[in-house]
């Protein structure tokens, strides 16, 4: 399993050269949402598909 440290190096090499420092900046956002979900999905507190679909109908 690689850490989080691992990940962010990968991130970066795999980045465009001429990538900006807001570039890094919004994909270290991204990749924190990511582990942010993915741990809550892990601590029991996401919502089943069934109801994102029922609260998405309301909307629509």
């Amino acid at each position: 399993m690689l850490t989080l440290k691992d990940k962010i190096s990968e991130m970066i090499h795999n980045l465009p050269e001429g990538s900006t420092l807001e570039d890094i900046q919004y994909h270290l956002y991204v990749l924190e949402k990511i582990r942010n979900g993915q741990q809550t999905i892990k601590d029991g507190k996401g919502v089943t598909n069934e109801d994102a679909r029922a609260r998405l109908s309301k909307w629509l």
